[in-house]
């Protein structure tokens, strides 16, 4: 099996993690295990557990970390004290979440991810649950547009629905090709020119299929709750709405006080819980951008366990 993923911010990534070469360290999306690999490098005595849903990732990573101090585990990183419990793990020095699709799985036509190639309709990361066909060809005309206006901000989704509606009247949508063209022939002419028509729907489609925005607030607090005092918590995005979830988490976890104004002491003795590493996100730099566009939408965010 042929999995090429590369890294965004891969240096700024396990830079951010601070590593303890006698740590324990967990990637909850190890993909092509090119920042495990990076990681498990640094540890001396220590260890690193590399999680994936996706059983193709699963099986590459067993393969480049065999010489390495770490562990691969098949498992939603959702679920990663669960997973670590069986190693009679509770608490860690670091955590790393690269949220999003691979390469590999844009790359590899046969996933479905991909509108630049014809392929079964699927998008599912662990090959395992419903498809993205399921959804095209069940979900009614309002669900579909609630879907892509709110994972994709897709503002022709409402037409986009209603012709996905009346074109599976006719026979199933199974094909990228089949929703790409749909969504292709939905938009104004006009409209098209401001890239790939399919772009924000299959991200949409995707998001829905994988449930990656409802577990992502959840797994969050999961992760931060593993930290030791001192461990660290990073996280790359790429789109707004994973990324004000990321933002907006980390605030939360940041933030001391919250007695109204007018109070003049405290009374709920909130403390804060971590702090930020940095007080704005790592972007890419024009370096890595020349030779991985995919990075250009990418986003680091670290925070601290007090």
């Amino acid at each position: 099996m042929e999995f090429k993923h590369i890294s965004v911010l891969l240096d700024e990534t396990v830079n951010s993690l601070n590593i303890n070469p006698d740590g324990i360290y967990v990637d909850g999306t190890a993909g092509g295990a090119g920042h495990s690999s990076e990681i498990a490098e640094k540890l001396k005595g220590g260890h690193l557990y590399a999680l994936d849903r996706d059983p193709d990732a699963v099986e590459v990573a067993t393969k480049r970390l065999k010489d390495l101090p770490a562990t691969v585990i098949k498992s939603n990183f959702c679920d990663m004290d669960k997973a670590l419990e069986a190693y009679n793990v509770t608490k860690v020095d670091g955590i790393m979440l690269d949220l999003g699709v691979s390469s590999y799985q844009l790359d590899t036509a046969e996933r479905g991810f991909s509108y630049h190639s014809e392929a079964p309709l699927d998008m599912r990361m662990s090959k395992e649950g419903v498809t993205a066909a399921d959804l095209v060809n069940t979900l009614s005309v309002s669900e579909l547009t609630k879907i892509m206006r709110d994972y994709g901000e897709e503002k022709f989704a409402y037409k986009i629905a209603q012709n996905i509606e009346k074109r599976r009247k006719i026979s199933p949508i199974l094909t990228t090709t089949d929703l790409s063209d749909i969504v292709a022939n939905s938009y104004p002419a006009a409209a098209r020119r401001e890239g790939h028509p399919a772009r924000k729907v299959f991200q949409a489609i995707r998001i829905a299929v994988n449930g990656e925005l409802d577990i992502l607030a959840s797994a969050l607090d999961t992760a931060f709750n593993m930290l030791n005092k001192g461990g660290r918590l990073s996280v790359i995005t790429f789109h707004s709405l994973e990324d004000r979830i990321v933002k907006n988490k980390f605030k939360e976890y940041c933030t001391g006080c919250i007695c109204p104004p007018d109070i003049p002491i405290c009374v709920c003795g909130r403390k804060p819980q971590g702090e930020l590493a940095f007080k704005k996100p790592i972007t890419a730099s024009e370096e890595e951008l020349k030779v991985n566009q995919r990075s250009r939408s990418a986003k680091l965010r670290t925070v601290i366990k007090l």
